[in-house]
């Protein structure tokens, strides 16, 4: 474990010299990973964004069979700016058994462990693959594991487990739930403040919305399931950002919403989507289009990412738990993109190296005893996959 701990330390001050900031390219990582990798053997596709300045990776170490197991991480990383960090955030710095730098442990720790241990599974004599799957965008609305995943069903490759590598402290979480971000544009009818009646408010229409969010909140506390783990146990909604109006005494055109949903289930994001959208089409567009049929209130869905639902018979909760030694699973609060690849098919858990509470924060760092409490984790997959 010495040997693959020194692999683990050199790959990760790699990836951490790579600045993944979300608004930034990482085709650099993504480049540097695909050549270790291929140098394996390994079989490497990468999927781009529109952009072109964007890539995830899906990597297969084995035979392309069906059943085999997907180790996942995303390899953005959140912005530093305005952080009181005291090393440099892309060099990675060891202190007192802690590797500091920005992604360490959100989620290019994990990464690194993988990518150090996949050398022992390219050598061996695999009887189920490994897959290797590496996104981008996950911080900014897991924009890019659905492509990696529609990838991965154009192959007509069926993998029977994924791990997702987020910080956990090494626990199991079998849970969690959805984020959904939207943004609403109220666009009304400006005037002079001395008759407001003449004009259409954007703001006061959209505080007529939040009022609605507000109410779908309390209808959405009495449908918490009776065995909900989640605190709190129901689904939430929430009003984030607003931004309207340029001066008191002009009625204003424009409004601005940035609002959210963490859904317990699908049902409720069903639902309370159904709730909003009826509200608009019957209630406040008639009101705006009786002054001005030119009004419109338009909502963008930002991203829509799957919760990740407790399974009674899970094989990924089953397999973890032997490789770790858990005897127990747990959910979450924050979101993460395995409810992406349960929604394919694929029994997934969420279990990785370090703590959440370091994540985006200044000095974050992952510990060497998480390292290789993860690495050990991974090396026992082998004689799972092995013939």
């Amino acid at each position: 474990m010495t040997e693959v701990l020194a692999d683990i330390r050199g790959i990760l001050g790699d990836l951490i010299s790579f600045p993944t900031v979300s608004a930034e390219s990482n085709l650099n990582l993504i480049a540097h990973c695909a050549d270790r990798l291929e140098a394996l053997g390994a079989r490497v596709s990468i999927t781009n964004d529109d952009t072109g300045l964007k890539a995830n990776l899906f990597a297969t170490i084995g035979p392309e069979t069906d059943g085999g197991i997907v180790l996942s991480g995303h390899t953005d990383v959140v912005p530093v700016e305005g952080q009181p960090w005291t090393s440099d955030p892309f060099r990675a710095e060891e202190r007192d058994g802690l590797i500091l730098g920005r992604g360490a442990c959100d989620m290019k720790g994990f990464i690194a462990t993988a990518m150090a241990l996949a050398p022992r599974f390219a050598a061996a004599n695999l009887a189920r693959p490994l897959h290797l799957a590496f996104t981008y965008d996950e911080e900014t609305g897991c924009f890019g594991a659905p492509r990696l995943i529609e990838g991965i069903a154009e192959s007509g490759l069926r993998p029977k487990v994924c791990i997702v590598g987020e910080p956990t402290e090494m626990r199991i979480i079998e849970g969690h739930k959805g984020c959904y971000e939207y943004t609403t544009e109220f666009t009304g009818l400006e005037g002079h403040a001395s008759n407001p009646d003449a004009g259409i408010n954007a703001v006061e229409f959209a505080a007529r919305f939040i009022a609605k969010i507000l109410e779908t909140a309390e209808v959405m506390k009495h449908r918490a399931p009776p065995t909900s783990r989640f605190d709190p146990p129901h689904t939430t909604l929430q009003s984030g950002v607003i931004q309207g109006g340029i001066a008191r005494n002009v009625i204003p055109r424009h409004c601005h919403l940035e609002w959210e949903m963490r859904p317990v289930n699908r049902s409720d994001a069903d639902l309370a989507k159904e709730i909003l959208r009826d509200y608009v089409d019957r209630e406040l567009l008639p009101r705006m289009h009786a002054i001005d049929p030119s009004a419109t209130i338009v909502t963008h869905t930002i991203g829509e990412v799957e919760g990740l639902e407790p399974m009674l018979d899970s094989d990924a909760v089953a397999l973890v738990s032997e490789l770790t030694g858990a005897n127990a699973a747990e959910v979450v609060a924050f979101g993460t993109e395995a409810g992406l690849f349960q929604a394919a098919g694929i029994h997934t858990v969420v279990c990785g190296p370090g703590s959440i509470e370091q994540a985006h924060k200044p000095d974050e760092f992952v510990s060497l005893d998480q390292l290789t409490q993860c690495a050990t984790m991974i090396e026992r997959l082998l004689p799972k996959l092995a013939a």
